[in-house]
């Protein structure tokens, strides 16, 4: 039975993604985030788990980028759609209209957002025969993008001003964003990796640490925390020493 506890987790994640997915399309904002927060947690512990009951294997491994895929590379391609349509309507809170002419320049940009979900897919693919990404990861992990981009609606939400919302409403922010974020994906670039094989403090002072700032900036920010996090797991990594394999 305990082999076929870290896929069931990773299949948890799966169904959280495509929960997302459904918000997401709704501009149900808050809802989607929960499913994508929730997949995160499954996708967190599944390896956790396959680690400490020793039951890793080439299905479970498989598995989790097919899962990485829906959650963490559809649904922020979703997001990034959404944004720049809303960014070509008019406002946040408008939703797609029938009445847009998507033979248009404008009415094609949204689909500049997908560029996302492409350099996910490519990410996950690549990962999944790189032995260099055991201890650490070369390029954007999918989960942290994931986050950047679905915090840009939460933004908008829980931290939002007229100054805010029109940077984030931005079509060319937007554009920037989604290709930068790309690029992060599959960028050259050693990053530390949230993989506990023990608890200790010792040899996991850097999560913990890192965790600690982060949860001190969720307190005190709010969602604008989600891009402070990020840039400071991409400064820390650039920074700090990498672990040996």
């Amino acid at each position: 039975m305990k082999n076929h506890i870290p896929n069931i987790l990773t299949l948890m994640n799966v169904f959280s993604g495509c929960l997302a997915v459904v918000f997401a399309v709704k501009n149900q904002w808050e809802i989607m985030a929960f499913f994508v927060f929730l997949g995160m947690f499954f996708d967190f512990f599944d390896g956790l788990s396959a680690r400490l009951l020793k039951v890793q294997s080439p299905l479970g491994i498989q598995l989790d980028s097919l899962a990485d895929m829906i959650t963490f590379g559809l649904v922020p391609g979703i997001v990034m759609f959404q944004l720049l349509t809303m960014s070509e309507t008019g406002g946040w809170n408008l939703k797609i209209t029938e009445n847009m002419n998507w033979y248009s320049f404008h009415g094609l940009l949204p689909f500049i957002g997908f560029t996302v979900t492409l350099s996910s897919a490519y990410r996950l693919a690549r990962f999944n025969i790189d032995e260099n990404q055991t201890t650490s990861f070369i390029g954007l992990p999918t989960p942290a993008n994931a986050l950047l981009i679905i915090s840009l609606p939460l933004i908008l939400i829980f931290n939002g001003n007229d100054a805010l919302n029109a940077i984030i409403l931005n079509p060319w922010f937007l554009i920037v964003l989604t290709l930068g974020s790309s690029l992060l994906l599959n960028a050259p670039i050693p990053l530390f990796a949230f993989k506990f094989k023990t608890w200790d403090f010792k040899d996991n002072a850097m999560r913990y640490i890192f965790i600690f700032i982060s949860l001190v900036f969720i307190g005190t920010m709010k969602f604008l925390a989600i891009p402070a996090i990020i840039l400071l797991y991409l400064l820390s990594s650039l920074f700090l020493p990498q672990e040996k394999k």
